[in-house]
């Protein structure tokens, strides 16, 4: 879950982070009130994307006459798909140096690493690409939180070494998997200030955070996907022509890999695994709703779950719906045998042996 500034700032004051004074408003007079009171400020546009000042959503006023005229230009715009709705209006600072700071997770070292570089205002890519030598990465004991000494060892400061202990404190008690601040900034004071900032929470973990559940971004969600959503199937939509039904996420998954390795593309994600398979029907309506498919893999492989309920489901589904573009099954584990003959019987179809034939055949088909 991804979260707009304004909130993820609230939850950066809470922890005792600095930030700028500002205040959230929904259209231009109460903008350019805002910045009566606040004084020279920036207009931000309140959407869960990067890149929002290239696309004209981040703009700076020195009065409220201009506050007005550049709410009304950012309230309704588009940025990365999202319609702005709310801005945040935010005091100007004395910036006298930009810096990067972040805590995310991290595969290889698994473990959660705190990044810090001297080149803010940057994406994270771009630092790394131009100035690999200035990002300072430490990784994090989880059962101890962060090492202060190696901060220091780092060249951190007292006022730096507290800011990134905290940041990383708000990281682990909200689950996050990205908490990025950037521009930090120093001010001409020496003072810190976190002038931006990202957080991405887990989904899996919002059981933990029901005050956090409803405070983030609404979701960018195709009409397939809000469907899907709606009848309590995870489909993800993707920009390829190779359908994908699978049971459990870890063998869709694998599908979809392979499928990439055969030259093709997937045109969704769609796990029909546990009691998602009772929603067969559903299921498929929903792949082959997606005008882009031009042929579809069934890939079962069965262990508690057996294979030929999961078959079944599909099959009457296919029998209802009557879809005209072609099929291939992959079908392994409990109740293999029961589901391969259900298949050849009732859709006169056999069942490739191995995975990777039938998914080499989806992708020949969709060609």
């Amino acid at each position: 879950m991804d979260f707009e500034e304004a909130e993820a700032k609230e939850l950066l004051r809470q922890a005792g982070i600095p930030v700028p004074p500002g205040e959230v408003c929904r259209d231009a007079d109460a903008a350019a009130a805002a910045v009566g009171r606040l004084g020279r400020s920036a207009l931000k546009a309140q959407v869960p994307a990067g890149k929002r000042g290239k696309a004209g959503g981040i703009r700076l006023v020195d009065d409220a006459e201009q506050a007005r005229g550049a709410a009304s230009a950012i309230l309704g715009m588009e940025i990365a798909g999202y319609r702005v709705e709310r801005l945040l209006v935010e005091k100007s600072a004395s910036i006298a140096q930009e810096l990067y700071a972040a805590v995310l997770n991290d595969v290889d070292a698994r473990a959660p690493v705190v990044l810090f570089s001297t080149s803010g205002g940057m994406d994270i890519e771009e630092i790394a690409a131009h100035e690999p030598e200035s990002i300072v990465r430490i990784p994090v004991d989880v059962a101890r939180g962060v090492d202060r000494a190696r901060l220091r060892l780092a060249g951190m400061d007292e006022d730096l070494a507290d800011f990134l202990v905290r940041l990383y404190d708000l990281y682990a008690q909200t689950d996050a998997e990205l908490l990025e601040i950037n521009p930090l900034v120093r001010l001409q004071d020496g003072g810190l200030l976190a002038l931006d900032c990202k957080l991405t929470v887990d989904d899996a973990s919002l059981f933990r955070q029901p005050e956090l559940a409803g405070r983030g971004a609404r979701e960018k969600l195709t009409e397939l996907e809000r469907r899907g959503r709606e009848l309590g199937l995870k489909y993800i939509e993707l920009p390829g022509n190779v359908g994908v039904l699978a049971n459990g996420a870890g063998l869709t998954m694998t599908t979809m890999d392979v499928i990439e390795h055969c030259g093709g593309a997937p045109a969704n994600f769609l796990e029909i695994g546990g009691e998602a398979y009772t929603k067969a029907a559903a299921a498929l309506g929903l792949v082959l709703a997606n005008p882009r498919v031009k042929s579809l893999i069934v890939n079962f492989c069965g262990a508690f779950a057996r294979t030929d309920v999961m078959a079944g489901g599909v099959v009457e589904a296919w029998q209802a719906l009557k879809p005209s573009l072609p099929v291939f099954f992959s079908v392994h584990g409990t109740g293999e045998e029961e589901a391969i003959e259900l298949i050849k019987q009732r859709l006169k179809l056999e069942p490739f042996d191995r995975m990777e034939d039938a998914v080499r055949a989806a992708v020949e088909a969709a060609r």
